[in-house]
């Protein structure tokens, strides 16, 4: 049961640090303005190469040309082909994500090509548009490169007919503005407030806290609370943006993407809070949150690169981390929408992350008013 003077102690500590947030300018640029700066510098997209991506090939009119068009696909360093035998089966490697487009053969391929109006379909995975439009080019090289080995000119070729899953819209922008949504929250709750807090510890006012009859979950909640209002600020400043200026699609749930944004904000927060606690100078947090939270949410995250294209080493760090699960189910929530069992996946990984950090913080605050 909690009592009148918690609830009063907590009160007056929370009104503290939001004075001191109104106090500083800086904290409601990075907490504010910072959102929408990133948003409008990522917007623009950027390039990502691919390598053995794999696709699944459906061949319905066996002969020498479709034979030779599988092969070209075979002996292509940046395509891995999987046979399948119908398109149910390939639509469903492609929803788990195991292959990242599908060419089919149709069976009218053979009459078609010999008048020189033979065609292809290719099905994309469009959430990540820069990777669609390269894997579409090599598709497209294959399949002239084993034509000309055949004897046959470019002019009587096939022609590969595209569509895109996910992003009918083939815009770069709609990949790379959810996944900012992750950054904005990163910087905001884990670089933030470890800064503030680490402040605190270098002019000696956490001490002066440590010295009055306040306990330790009184102090880290009133540390969360405001910060915690601020991230939510940046976050709705993204789904702003990237709703009515970028026009990115929801196909999702808006209550998936609010609520695991907030279990992701107190991971963040706590990881502040932490490195901050053990740190207690304001050089050492910066560099520290740059290293653990910032980079990895950039560059280990899948914000950037797809994970299935790194080194396995790399990819095994990235999943160690909190960001990638929230970029796989922010993205998701966007553009695909998402199932019960990864939206279950995801959200139990990053409360179980949240709960280790703050139990990290409580026992460094713990052991400080002990030496106290």
């Amino acid at each position: 049961m909690i009592n009148s003077d918690f609830l009063r102690r907590l009160r007056a500590l929370t009104i503290k640090e939001w004075c001191q947030l109104i106090r500083d300018p800086s904290s409601f640029a990075v907490g504010l303005v910072l959102p929408l700066v990133l948003i409008f510098i990522f917007g623009s997209g950027l390039s990502l190469d691919l390598g053995n991506t794999p696709i699944a090939v459906i061949n319905q009119a066996p002969g020498q040309v479709s034979y030779a068009i599988e092969q070209g696909f075979k002996g292509s360093p940046y395509l891995t082909p999987i046979r399948c035998g119908n398109i149910k089966e390939a639509e469903s490697l492609m929803r788990k994500k195991e292959v990242k487009g599908i060419v089919v053969i149709p069976s009218n391929f053979a009459g078609q090509f010999q008048a020189g109006k033979g065609k292809l379909q290719l099905v994309v995975h469009g959430v990540d548009t820069v990777s669609a439009s390269s894997l579409e080019r090599y598709i497209q090289q294959s399949v002239q490169l084993s034509l000309g080995k055949l004897g046959y000119s470019s002019e009587k070729g096939a022609v590969p007919v595209v569509r895109l899953w996910f992003n009918a819209a083939n815009s770069s922008t709609w990949y790379f503005v959810p996944g900012l949504v992750v950054i904005v929250i990163t910087i905001v709750g884990a670089f933030l407030t470890a800064l503030v807090i680490a402040r605190e510890w270098e002019r000696g006012t956490m001490e002066m806290l440590f010295s009055t009859p306040v306990k330790p979950a009184e102090i880290l909640l009133s540390k969360v609370i405001p910060y915690f209002i601020v991230g939510i600020g940046g976050l709705f400043l993204c789904l702003f943006a990237a709703r009515f200026i970028f026009e990115v699609p929801i196909e999702g749930s808006l209550t998936v993407i609010i609520g695991s944004s907030c279990i992701y904000l107190l991971t963040a927060l706590g990881a502040g809070l932490w490195i901050s606690g053990i740190t207690k100078n304001q050089f050492l947090a910066s560099q520290l949150v740059i290293i653990i939270s910032f980079l990895p949410s950039v560059m280990l995250s899948g914000f950037v690169f797809d994970l299935r294209n790194v080194p396995s080493a790399i990819s095994a760090v990235s999943y160690v981390l909190p960001p990638t699960y929230f970029m796989e189910l922010i993205r998701a929530s966007f553009l695909s929408g998402t199932d019960a069992v990864t939206v279950l996946k995801d959200v139990s990984i990053l409360a179980g992350y949240a709960f280790l950090f703050f139990f990290f913080v409580t026992r460094a605050l713990k052991k400080t008013l002990e030496k106290k």
